[in-house]
C-alpha cells in the first residue's frame, strides 16, 4: 500500500506552507505499511514557540482555503513546543527544535520511504544545525572574551 493522491497533495500543500513560514528540516514519510491510522507523517520545526504556532496557523489556512481540509483533532497549542495535526489522511507534527532533536521521530520511521516534497521544503534540510550553529556563536560573540 502506498499513500494515495490526497495524501500526497495534503503533505505538498503542508510541506508548502511550512517552508513558506520558515520550517527547518521538513520532511514526509510514507507510513501507510506500518500504520492503518494514517498514510503520511509530515514533521517540521522551530527554533520559537511564535514559530512553531505561525506555521501551524499557516498549514492550517493553506490546507482549508486551497484543498477545503480540516485537522479532525489539533493538539499541543498551548505551549507551542509540539504541535499534532490529524488530517486523517496525514499527520502533521510541528515542534520546537529541541522537541524535534529529543523526541527524534525520523528514527522512528526510518524504515519507511521518504515522500518527494516541493523544492522549497527541501530546502529546509539542515537549517535548525545551521541556525543552532548561529546561536552559538552569537552566544560566545556576547559572552566571550572582555575586551
Amino acid at each position: 500500500m502506498t499513500a494515495t493522491d490526497r495524501s500526497l497533495e495534503l503533505i505538498n500543500a503542508a510541506a508548502q506552507a511550512a517552508a513558506d513560514k520558515l520550517a527547518h528540516d521538513v520532511i514526509a514519510y510514507d507510513v501507510s505499511d506500518v500504520l492503518s491510522i494514517t498514510d503520511a507523517f509530515l514533521l517540521a520545526s522551530a527554533p520559537n514557540d511564535r514559530q512553531v504556532k505561525s506555521i501551524v496557523d499557516e498549514i492550517e489556512e493553506r490546507l482549508s482555503k486551497d484543498l477545503g481540509a480540516k485537522p479532525v483533532r489539533r493538539e499541543g497549542d498551548r505551549e507551542a513546543r509540539w504541535v499534532l495535526l490529524d488530517y486523517v489522511d496525514i499527520v502533521v507534527h510541528v515542534q520546537h527544535s529541541e522537541e524535534r532533536v529529543f523526541y527524534a521521530l525520523e528514527r522512528l520511521w526510518k524504515d519507511c520511504p521518504e515522500l518527494e516534497l516541493p523544492a522549497d521544503a527541501k530546502a529546509t534540510r539542515g537549517k535548525a544545525e545551521e541556525h543552532t550553529k548561529l546561536r552559538a556563536e552569537e552566544d560566545a560573540a556576547e559572552f566571550g572574551e572582555p575586551r
